[in-house]
């Protein structure tokens, strides 16, 4: 398995007589096997929501989903199941997946009541996949249909950031219409992983199956980007890098040395995730001129091998004393991507501060956006939430929620 990049420029082509030209670097980069390999061996635990209010219907399709989950499962693989209301507990402990029987049989026995204290389930669900993370593909898909009321939002961030530093990646799915999206959302950014949305009980086997697909195609963990700028070139200082796809996630950026830091997580064999940068970069003579090297630090589980670093990439400016454009279309594409999440989070933010014209024209721009990149599921969404504002109705839960998903990814 071996780390392909492709790093393209919004624009090549710079103006000589300009003093700063902004760019957009777009950075793909994918696992790519070299011959067939097997799956990686799998360390997955299930951090299930089980309060009160998951009483009945709603519990049972999350146990039909962790039973179809389990059946997907090789005897290399490992699982484990952590369980919280207001305190957590270990429902089946981590282990390599050889009596299904006896594990279907735990799950089936779970009920519901109490509270909702999701920063305690983490913290269990971190501790279980301690014991099987070498050389394995090390995610949760932790579930919640509430608030955290018994809990503490900044812990559940803390251990989300914990769950990075461990080579854990951390999906959320939210179930119904009472979780936050807010701390979901920045949970899953902050470890790597995906926010799902799980609307009817119904939808909940076929939303952890697609988490599930994603985690069975990943070749290569712990990812990180190294962005190597020249001197005549600079990051924008506002929220420099993101990523926008699989999902939408603004990154955090690390310097140390001259060289700029993004951790990626896992990366899935041919699909990539890509990574749009923002620089600013000074007058330069014509010709061509390097301006950034890209290079990708990873670990191979497959071969034991960690700290590997892919070919380090130049990338290049032509500069002209006659500028001609050369926008590269897949480049645009992403920056609009990267546009409609932004102008959902603004919209929210003044739906919040009271300002519902100010937030309805914001969703109105974003359904615009989503309709130039061709996603109607999105434009519609985001414009109905416009409608309902400017006709003086409320958002519902769900419309919220749904809005939300819509921005940082194309509805399934």
């Amino acid at each position: 398995m071996k780390v392909n990049t492709e790093q393209v420029l919004s624009d090549s082509h710079l103006d000589a007589q300009s003093t700063t030209n902004q760019r957009q670097l777009s950075i793909a980069i994918a696992a790519v096997p070299e011959q067939v390999d097997q799956n990686l061996p799998l360390n997955l635990c299930l951090v299930l929501d089980r309060s009160g209010s998951m009483r009945g219907r709603p519990l049972e399709n999350i146990k039909e989903a962790a039973i179809n989950l389990l059946e997907k499962l090789t005897p290399r693989d490992r699982l484990s199941v952590v369980t919280f209301n207001h305190e957590p507990r270990v429902l089946i402990p981590n282990q390599f997946v050889t009596d299904i029987v006896k594990i279907k049989n735990k799950i089936k026995q779970l009920r519901a009541d109490g509270g909702t204290a999701i920063d305690e389930g983490m913290k269990l669900g971190i501790k279980q996949l301690a014991d099987g993370k070498q050389d394995t593909v090390s995610q949760i898909f932790l579930l919640t249909d509430g608030e955290n009321e018994h809990g503490n939002n900044e812990r559940c961030l803390k251990l989300a950031l914990l769950a990075s530093e461990y080579n854990i990646t951390l999906n959320t799915l939210g179930f119904g219409n009472h979780w936050n999206q807010d701390v979901l959302e920045q949970i899953s950014d902050s470890a790597n992983g995906s926010l799902s949305y799980i609307e009817a009980p119904e939808q909940a086997v076929d939303q952890f199956g697609r988490l599930f697909t994603r985690m069975q195609s990943v070749g290569l963990i712990n990812a990180y980007l190294n962005l190597e700028l020249m001197p005549q070139v600079r990051l924008a200082e506002l929220k420099p890098v993101a990523q926008v796809a699989p999902e939408t996630i603004e990154l955090p950026i690390k310097e140390e040395g001259g060289v700029f830091t993004v951790r990626l997580g896992d990366l899935i064999i041919n699909t990539p995730r890509i990574v749009l940068a923002n620089l600013y970069i000074s007058k330069l003579p014509p010709g061509t001129h390097p301006i950034a090297k890209v290079q990708i630090r990873y670990d191979d589980p497959a071969h034991s091998q960690q700290n590997l670093l892919s070919e380090k990439m130049s990338v290049e400016v032509e500069v002209q004393e006659i500028y001609q454009a050369n926008p590269v279309e897949s480049v645009q594409k992403s920056i609009l991507t990267l546009a409609k999440y932004r102008q959902t989070k603004i919209a929210e933010t003044k739906l919040e501060q009271g300002d519902r014209l100010g937030a309805a024209s914001m969703f109105e721009s974003a359904a615009n956006t989503a309709l130039q990149l061709g996603d109607k599921s999105a434009a519609t969404v985001l414009q109905v939430s416009a409608t309902r504002l400017q006709s003086g109705e409320e958002l519902s839960e769900a419309e919220r929620k749904k809005t939300r998903i819509v921005s940082k990814t194309t509805l399934q």
